[in-house]
């Protein structure tokens, strides 16, 4: 037995392909997250160590898990801070796991939104106990979601945060 390449878990592990860099010694949790079973979980944040490790196929396969849960502010912050040889970036990017889609927050147009989207006003709103009024075609960067409310959304418009129902944004 050895231990997890991504988490350092102790126990049993099996070989997984990283195409195209080669394989590495994964717990069953890694293993089926790099399979696509991947969700926002604190297990994930053994990423921000691994990223930084000398095996390139590590680098791989953390960087293509922090991609997928870049929903997350963690992940999110990594994914900014983390600098990969060149290379190895384009082949990390080249097979993207699917960011998981359990939101159910969705603008005007049907897109599924998620936390950190940037989305357009599609409508003069006016913001009540504010005095003013978000216009039409105002860019809402880094949203929040409202956990309890698919209809709503938090963001930043004239350096107040507001709630916006998500029938009145586009995702851009």
């Amino acid at each position: 037995m050895s231990d997890c390449a991504l988490c350092s878990a102790a126990g049993p592990v099996q070989m997984v392909a990283v195409d195209p860099v080669g394989d590495i010694a994964l717990c069953a949790t890694c293993a089926a997250g790099l399979g696509g079973a991947v969700a926002p979980d604190p297990h994930w944040t053994c990423l921000q160590s691994a990223i930084w490790s000398e095996n390139a196929a590590v680098q791989v396969a953390a960087y293509r898990l922090t991609h997928a849960l870049r929903a997350e502010a963690w992940a999110a912050e990594l994914l900014e801070s983390v600098w990969l040889d060149p290379d190895l970036l384009e082949q990390a990017q080249a097979q993207p796991i699917a960011a998981p889609t359990t939101s159910a927050h969705r603008d005007s147009n049907g897109q599924a939104l998620v936390q950190g989207d940037t989305v357009v006003l599609i409508k003069d709103l006016t913001v009540k106990g504010a005095n003013f009024t978000a216009k039409r075609g105002t860019a809402v960067r880094g949203i929040s979601l409202v956990a309890d409310n698919p209809d709503q959304i938090e963001g930043r418009v004239n350096d107040q945060r507001i709630v916006i129902l998500t029938q009145f944004v586009k995702k851009s």
